[in-house]
């Protein structure tokens, strides 16, 4: 029996994820197992999830998923190829996943493989450092500099799913993993499409897009309708926290910000000086971009103050695999883990007492974050947030 691992976000939970997850069982069979490293409460692009980690957890164990365990925050709400190195390295530790598979705008591997060779290429850093130092943002560096080496097989870095699967490939080589890679075309809508919904999948972006409007139109076909209710009964929106993100960064001394990920080149002392007279946060990044610095990369620096995190607080490697969620099938998936995986496995708040205490130190840095979640939302005040050290596991 095979065990696919899949890295994923959720954000939230679409028609799109669950045909992944029925391509998977059309592949290698229904009696395979699905592990899925998902991220918490914040997310790559430097923003809160739209449902909490444990919600969007069950949405992915009733779309198809067996086991769900997270990806923490310092490395979920981090540039595309610390959050792959995360992904890939938790699933590598659970010792039972045997193929990492990823959905790609290519949907075959050996083009992004030969990426992978390029970027690992001493020449390719020469040439990467050429273009950055002429002040292009790394994306745009990064392509040109690969196009100069390997031509046309560098436009697939022009699409959002295969630069992802690039990176998973890059972390699997760099750990060493034993999993095989595995992709899947990407049917309906880009990563970041917020178009009009009329395509067979949807993005995660346009639907988050009509809950942030309160759109009342039903989300069906694209989402299960007891998880549309799920989202609409708890959304969360990091503009809930504007004024308290804004108070944050204005309290902080220019040191502070060099301590953020990614703050090099100069990014530090122009979102200082952003932060000091932007009224709103889409404000603060118009006001801190340039053509050198994307708006995500911002957006991670932003989200990383108002947390409290700096880059110091990331160590080299995962300290633990966290449990999010499981079914019956992933009921049994655990039992192998006690013996066959290489990091502690937290089912349970309690089992956090058991950890080395570096291991503690993340999972409390976890816990504050949750409750910085809570503050994002749009039903604060109606009733209390999920609490780390009380919050089970979801059983389905």
């Amino acid at each position: 029996m095979h065990t696919i691992g899949i890295i994923s976000e959720y954000n939230p939970f679409h028609s799109g994820h669950r045909y992944q997850l029925e391509e998977v069982r059309r592949t290698f069979g229904d009696d395979c197992a699905i592990v899925c490293a998902m991220s918490g409460n914040w997310v790559q692009r430097g923003d809160v999830a739209i449902s909490d980690k444990w919600a969007r957890a069950e949405m992915a164990l009733h779309g198809g998923a067996d086991l769900v365990i997270e990806i923490p925050t310092l490395w979920a709400a981090s540039s595309a190829e610390t959050f792959a190195r995360g992904g890939v390295s938790l699933l590598e530790a659970t010792g039972v996943v045997d193929t990492l598979c990823f959905g790609s705008e290519s949907g075959m591997v050996e083009p992004l493989q030969s990426v992978v060779e390029c970027l690992d290429s001493p020449l390719w850093k020469k040439q990467l450092r050429h273009y950055l130092d002429k002040g292009l943002s790394f994306p745009t560096a990064r392509h040109k500099a690969t196009a100069d080496l390997i031509g046309d097989q560098a436009d697939c870095l022009r699409h959002p799913n295969n630069n992802l699967g690039i990176e998973y490939l890059r972390a699997m080589k760099a750990v060493g993993s034993t999993m095989e890679p595995y992709t899947i075309r990407r049917e309906g809508a880009a990563h970041d499409d917020t178009g009009d919904g009329e395509q067979i999948h949807v993005s995660a972006s346009h639907l988050r897009a009509r809950f942030a409007a309160l759109d009342p139109k039903p989300m069906t076909p694209h989402m299960r309708a007891e998880d549309e209710i799920e989202v609409r009964a708890d959304p969360a929106f990091l503009t809930e926290c504007e004024r308290a993100i804004l108070a944050k960064l204005r309290s902080m001394d220019p040191a502070d910000y060099t301590k953020l990920p990614d703050s090099g080149e100069g990014l530090s002392d122009r979102l200082y000086g952003a932060a000091q007279q932007a009224r709103t946060l889409e404000e603060l990044y118009d006001l801190t971009k340039t053509k050198r610095y994307t708006h995500a990369r911002i957006r991670r620096m932003v989200l990383w103050a108002f947390l409290g995190l700096t880059e110091a607080d990331r160590p080299d490697a995962l300290p633990y695999l966290r449990v999010l969620g499981f079914t019956p099938r992933g009921q049994k998936l655990l039992k192998k883990m006690k013996t066959a995986a290489s990091l502690p496995v937290i089912v349970k708040p309690a089992h956090v007492s058991k950890l080395p205490p570096q291991a503690q130190r993340i999972f409390h840095l976890e816990a504050r974050c949750t409750g910085m979640y809570d503050l994002c939302r749009y039903f604060f005040q109606r009733e209390p947030g999920k609490n780390e050290y009380t919050e089970n596991p979801v059983r389905v």
